[in-house]
């Protein structure tokens, strides 16, 4: 599958060390395992001149101290505070100048941000996701670009879940009604050869 990189952008969900890291309290071995396959296509889509998107799922402290129903602390316990090491990106995949990071504080990366305006001011339609959590972050992010006439690209071997029936069931979920599930080595970009 060949990608123009002017249309074309990689979103890199939630690769946090909260996420991520051993030491993150919300760790999963499978979102850790991602970050080499994950580093690999950053850096062949940076080189092809996509554009990377990082978000970064990131709660105040005092966010749902109001909350009506939606508390992920309730859900979750506290994890990836604001201005807290657990919210910062792994130090694995280095954010450049160049990309775009959108904070986000729920599920869905195009939830009251800018993302979906940044988007469209560049001419973006292909939209890259990778990271993680397959049946959270990913997969509600994956489903928002694609109810917007964005085309979510889910790449399977780059997105990691808690467990690997959470990966499948998200994979299916997206390929079935909003999106397309590919393979790493499927993409090219640019003048790359295929």
């Amino acid at each position: 599958m060949h990608l123009e990189p002017d249309s074309t952008a990689v979103v890199v969900v939630d690769m946090q060390n909260g996420f991520c890291h051993p030491d993150g309290s919300l760790y999963a071995p499978g979102s850790e395992a991602v970050i080499e396959p994950i580093g690999d296509l950053v850096d062949r889509a940076r080189e092809a001149g996509v554009r990377i998107v990082f978000t970064r799922d990131v709660h105040p402290p005092d966010q749902f101290e109001d909350a009506h129903y939606y508390d992920e602390f309730d859900r979750w316990g506290e994890h990836v505070v604001e201005g807290s090491w657990e919210a910062e990106i792994v130090e694995e995949l280095p954010v450049e100048a160049a990309d775009h990071v959108v904070e986000k504080h729920t599920y869905d990366a195009f939830q009251k941000t800018e993302f979906e305006g940044w988007l469209n001011a560049r001419g973006i339609k292909d939209l890259v996701f990778v990271g993680t959590l397959a049946n959270v972050c990913v997969l509600h992010s994956a489903g928002s670009a694609g109810l917007r006439d964005f085309r979510p690209l889910l790449v399977e071997d780059c997105i990691g879940a808690i467990e690997d029936e959470h990966q499948e069931y998200a994979l299916e979920h997206a390929d079935f009604l909003f999106g397309e599930v590919v393979e790493s080595d499927d993409l090219t970009f640019g003048s790359e050869a295929a």
